[in-house]
């Protein structure tokens, strides 16, 4: 639902991996942002109206993505999908990330656009903070990547790991991501990334920053 610059990305993406799509939109002009070979279906009318899902094939549907340009109308959209049509994958895109926990506790999994956004935006303007890159809907959890002192180079992430009590996620290295075994070392250009609770970022941040204890005391 919304053939916005979102979710014609979206339908795109799915066709060209095989799946068929059909979008729903209120504005029939809203469709010129598809390109011309789209082979899905385009629907004109409000998303959350039954009858409206049911022409677009809700009742064959593996999932559901409500991305129009209004927080209630997507989550009532994927309420009806998830509750109505039995919809086992549904998403809801919202503006106000203060939401996200109160549709989280009704089953509907939300993406909040603007902090997202705003967080991605903060990693190009402070790339040599902490930023996170994702948290969950509750703001708790966060995966952020996490500068470390030069000197941590040639030691075990594992050390890093202990030294600084949190969990490597995964190292981005050479533009690969890298899930870390026991006897990974950290190498030159390496990016570490964490998951963590926010609170505890600052402390993450202050002891990575610091050099390896011990290190070159003989």
């Amino acid at each position: 639902m919304g053939c916005g610059r979102v979710g014609s990305t979206i339908a795109h993406i799915l066709e060209d991996q095989g799946h068929s799509v059909a979008l729903i939109d209120q504005d029939p002009d809203a469709f010129r942002k598809l390109r011309s070979g789209f082979k899905g279906m385009k629907i004109t009318g409000i998303g959350f109206d039954r009858d409206v899902l049911t022409q677009a094939g809700i009742e064959r549907a593996d999932a559901f993505a409500a991305v129009s340009s209004g927080d209630n109308s997507n989550v009532l959209a994927a309420r009806v999908a998830r509750e109505s049509f039995g919809v086992q994958r549904v998403v809801a895109r919202i503006y106000d990330p203060r939401r996200a926990d109160v549709y989280q506790r009704l089953g509907i999994p939300t993406v909040a656009t603007v902090r997202w956004t705003a967080d991605q935006m903060l990693r190009k303007l402070l790339p040599e903070g902490t930023e996170t890159l994702w948290r969950d809907p509750t703001g708790a959890i966060v995966l952020a990547d996490v500068p470390y002192a030069a000197d941590w180079l040639g030691e075990k992430v594992s050390e890093l790991e202990s030294t600084a009590g949190f969990r490597v996620a995964f190292i981005s290295r050479l533009g690969e991501a890298l899930i870390p075994g026991p006897g990974t070392v950290l190498q030159e250009g390496d990016v570490v990334y964490v998951v963590a609770e926010e609170k505890q970022l600052d402390r993450i941040a202050r002891t990575c920053a610091k050099p390896v204890p011990g290190k070159g005391a003989h």
